[in-house]
């Protein structure tokens, strides 16, 4: 078929494909979607889409179809790959004319050459860079705005190659076209305002897009000649372009290109930058701290500028080493332009205006204060924030501008604040600045710790503020308790916390939202239930906990939006997780209504979130009690670890956890808590990040009650298990064994027959010398249980892995043994050593010859045991084993101290019975050797004994002493 009527078919097929009529869209979707592979199709796209009197529709899909087989068909090495024939002639016809009228087709259009440059440029396609720069050079506008546009997209696809090949061409070709994009850029800049100051809009829309688009293909370039154009191109333009004109979108857009470029630039060559520092600095302090800024300057660009400066301030590489000698010359001289730029009047300057200019509320912050007060009271200012947004940029640039010049600052905000004292005044003007102060003074906080006499300041004047209740003075209100909130974890009498939690309870009362919400959150969290908030004493706190408490449950219940309800939750928390056990007279209204809370935040995953964390600190608190929530708590359990439920991407880690505690603090096992463990064996197969809380959950299930549990799921267990070892890392095969040890601790007949299948292979790696120390001490640990503790299925293992490996039992026993005693010293664990040689000793008294022939390893690993558990009495010269536990005591707790949980119970009582802890090392030494005595006679015995190191022998009897 030739072009011509292969054109018209493909045509006819791309037009159906426009329809909105399903019954002729499908089949030319299929047709087109055939002709994919097929020889001279690209070709034909290209024609339609460069034919301007085709519908703009049929255009587009032409563009759409061939971008989508450069990604599957262009490389050489792709299944139905393009002839080269062909792809020499497609690049050439993508670049013949830079004419497309359709904006969004035009864009296309250059991705689609950017996506063929990044495959083929520059080796097969050496032309593209000339004729691209060339086409900008014409006179023709449009053909300049789509060379451009194009030249924009292929440097930025070019750039963002990795391999350092392609990283060296980049640069190669970088440094022949941007001092051209450059050349350009100051141009069109110019072009721009010519066209500006004689009020030609349209011209100047035109001039001012292109300015855009050479400034992103440009990055940066000739540095001095860029930064002088930028601030005349700033401040001319700034004036000349009012904000309703219609360059005035367009101009911010460049604009903030402008000076992220900049940014970038200091940020990725800091050294290179400092010929910059002095013009940047100047460029950015009088846009935002002087008038040159008035009437010029928008909410973005101050950001930008805040940053810039913010950046220069704080960068490590232009400090001098603490050791000035040790310094780089660079860093000497951009330490110097900077000490040169920030004068005692400068300084004083900046940081008067950003306390006095831009800590101001604007009227649209104080609409919200009065119409919406969650959304103002929790208006996010953390993480990155300060990048984008003008207030925590103004208050993060104050902090680093403090810290770096605080001998200069301080006076000055010290003077600020004397001009205050005394004064209890409503005067608006007055509450203003004081609140802006107020603000400096906390976030300065840490710097003035030697200039403010914070605990008189809070008694004299502070405290009297806060009881101010004008209407007006809630702004101070805020403020104060703000400002009390970031000083009490630097400089605070603890004697005066009494005092400040009757404030807390007047200001949780107060009539504005705000204030309120300021309270519980700034307060509470800076002055109570950090845990690393040393001052706060739980004795001083529990007066007024009930009051608190209640007063967060009601606030809790009062707000609205999830944001809040979330932060109410996370205090409530907070105090809590601070007072355990403290709490439990008052959580009944909090238990009665989070299921209600939970039941209306089906929609909001993070919000269920905070419940959940919410509940985990509840349970804690509640131990033992936490079964009467079961009703509620267990179906949020169940919900959250289900994978097959949509929510559990969001709730599964904290569920987990929940799980965990619940477990933990359980008093008894219950059929519906049994039940829930069905949701483990899907979680099994999820990725390792909650793995360890899994294997928690699966080891407190054995500890409340291991009959239930692992006669209902080892057997699953066992089967995931299984699956595990095969591709975990060591870390995770040591949890699957303490699983399988633990079991085997709690109950070694069950234990033992439960986790059969999993036995072999320890066995095996005992006899092969695993060669992690910490998988073999594990795998000693749970060999160990099984001889002592159930020594006829360590029989019949025995059996099952001699006829495995074709050999006799006794000799297999004899290499068991061996390896034993050659890696002792893997093992560290005290109690797992001891266990290691209560369960070497519980071979005897043999007559087996192979037992006897490792008798000399056997006392060897006995003797290492005894030095580890034995203490001497100083007083009776005797040694007794340090690891008996007669009795069962409830441990004298201090304030501070959390209770034990159920489980920590319930390992107390299973520790008494664990020979570890009831059998004497020493006692059991004695008696095994006297039983093989007996055995051998004393002849034997002796000639047994001689086999033992003397030094060794010596020991023993040392320890044997007095029996």
């Amino acid at each position: 078929m030739d072009m011509d009527s292969a054109s018209s078919v493909v045509l006819q097929a791309l037009t159906q494909a426009t329809s909105q009529d399903t019954s002729v869209l499908k089949p030319a979707e299929e047709q087109l979607r055939q002709w994919e592979t097929q020889p001279g199709f690209y070709s034909v796209l290209l024609n339609i889409f460069n034919n301007h009197m085709l519908d703009v529709n049929v255009r587009w899909l032409a563009v759409l179809y061939f971008k989508n087989g450069i990604d599957r068909y262009w490389r050489r090495v792709a299944p139905h790959a393009l002839s080269e024939e062909e792809k020499t002639s497609l690049r050439a016809g993508l670049i013949t004319n830079f004419n497309e009228p359709v904006n969004q087709i035009a864009t296309q259009i250059a991705v689609l050459i950017a996506k063929v440059a990044r495959l083929d440029c520059p080796r097969q396609w050496p032309e593209l860079i000339p004729i691209l720069l060339e086409s900008v050079k014409g006179q023709d506008g449009l053909q300049q705005h789509r060379a451009l546009l194009t030249f924009y997209h292929v440097t930025k696809t070019l750039a963002s190659k990795r391999l350092a090949q392609d990283r060296r061409l980049f640069q190669d070709l970088a440094s022949g076209i941007y001092s051209f994009a450059c050349s350009l850029w100051s141009h069109h800049t110019d072009c721009f305002l010519q066209q500006i100051y004689a009020r030609d809009e349209a011209a100047a829309l035109s001039s001012l897009e292109r300015t855009l688009l050479s400034l992103k293909g440009s990055n940066i370039c000739s540095a001095h000649s860029y930064i002088n154009n930028g601030v005349w191109f700033v401040c001319v333009s700034g004036r000349q372009v009012g904000p309703d004109s219609t360059c005035r979108e367009k101009l911010e857009k460049t604009i903030i290109l402008y000076t992220k470029v900049l940014l970038d630039f200091l940020e990725y060559h800091p050294c290179a930058f400092i010929p910059l520092i002095q013009r940047s600095l100047e460029f950015a302090v009088s846009y935002v701290f002087t008038p040159a800024g008035e009437g010029v300057t928008f909410e973005r660009f101050i950001v930008q500028c805040m940053n810039l400066i913010k950046m220069i301030v704080k960068n490590d590489a232009y400090k001098p080493a603490k050791n000035i000698d040790d310094s780089k010359p660079e860093s000497l001289e951009a330490h110097k332009i900077k000490t040169a730029f920030f004068t005692h009047p400068t300084l004083t300057e900046i940081g008067r205006r950003l306390v006095s200019h831009y800590f101001l509320l604007t009227e649209e912050e104080l609409a919200m204060w009065e119409e919406d007060p969650e959304s103002f009271a929790v208006e996010e200012t953390g993480g990155d924030s300060w990048k984008y947004s003008l207030r925590p940029c103004t208050e993060v640039l104050f902090l680093d501008i403090f810290h770096n010049y605080s001998q200069t600052l301080t006076p000055v905000l010290l003077d600020m604040v004397q001009n205050l004292q005394g004064q209890l005044n409503v005067n608006s003007n007055i509450i203003t600045c004081q609140k802006q102060i107020y603000n400096a003074v906390g976030l300065a906080a840490y710097e003035l710790f030697d200039n403010v006499d914070f605990d008189q300041w809070f008694k004299n004047q502070l405290l009297g503020e806060l009881q101010v209740s004008h209407h007006r003075y809630k702004l101070i209100r805020r403020r104060v308790i703000w400002l009390i909130g970031q000083w009490i974890s630097v400089k605070f009498k603890s004697d005066l916390r009494p005092l400040l939690y009757e404030v807390i309870l007047s200001l949780m009362q107060d009539p504005d939202l705000v204030v309120r919400i300021e309270t519980q959150f700034d307060f509470i969290l800076n002055s109570s239930p950090p845990v690393d908030d040393f001052e706060f004493r739980t004795e001083q706190f529990l007066p007024y906990l009930e009051s608190i408490f209640g007063l967060l449950f009601q606030l809790l219940q009062q707000v609205t939006e999830c944001d809040t309800k979330m932060q109410v939750l996370h205090v409530i928390s907070c105090v809590i997780e601070r007072v355990n056990i403290q709490i439990r007279p008052y959580v009944g209204c909090l238990v009665q209504y989070l299921p209600l809370l939970w039941k209306q935040s089906e929609e909001h995953n993070m919000l269920r979130c905070a419940i959940l964390t919410t509940l985990i600190h509840l349970v804690q608190g509640l131990g033992a009690e936490s079964k009467n929530l079961y009703p509620f708590l267990l179906p949020v359990i169940q919900l959250s670890t289900d994978v097959s439920q949509p929510p559990h991407v969001y709730l599964l880690e904290d569920g987990l956890e929940l799980w965990l505690v619940t477990l933990e603090n359980s008093p008894a096992v219950t059929p519906e808590l049994l039940r829930i463990f069905q949701n483990m064996s899907a979680l099994w197969e999820m990725s390792s990040e909650n793995l360890r809380t899994c294997f928690q959950i699966v080891n407190a299930y054995i500890y409340l009650s291991a009959t239930e549990f692992l006669q209902s799921y080892a057997e699953s267990l066992c089967r995931s298990f299984c699956d595990l070892l095969k591709d975990i890392a060591n870390e995770g095969q040591v949890q699957v064994l303490k699983v399988v040890e633990i079991a085997l601790k709690v109950s070694p007949i069950l234990g033992a027959h439960m986790f059969q299948p999993l036995l072999p292979a320890v066995f095996r790696g005992i006899v092969d010398g695993e060669r992690y120390p910490v998988v073999m001490s594990t795998y000693l640990g749970i060999m160990g249980r099984v001889l002592l503790q159930n020594s006829s299925f360590f029989s019949s293992l025995l059996t099952q892995m001699a006829s495995e490996c074709s050999q006799e039992v006794d000799q297999l026993l004899g290499s068991v043994i061996e390896m034993w005693v050659d890696r002792m010293d893997n093992i560290t664990q005290p109690e797992r050593r001891k266990l290691s040689s209560l369960a070497l000793l519980s071979l005897l008294p043999s007559d087996n010859s192979v037992i006897q022939d490792k008798f000399c390893g056997i006392i060897n690993i006995c003797v290492e045991a005894l030095h580890d558990v034995m203490t001497e009495d100083p007083e009776t010269g005797t040694f007794k084993d340090c690891m008996l536990m007669s009795h069962f005591e409830e441990p004298k707790l201090s304030d501070d101290e959390e209770p034990p949980t159920e489980q920590d119970k319930r390992k107390k009582l299973l520790a008494l019975e664990d020979p570890v802890h009831s059998v004497s090392l020493q006692q059991f030494v004695y008696e095994k050797l006297k039983a093989q005595q007996a055995l051998m006679g004393d002849q034997g015995f002796g000639v047994l004994m001689e086999t033992v190191d003397t030094e060794l022998v010596r020991q023993l009897q040392e320890f044997l002493q007095g029996l």
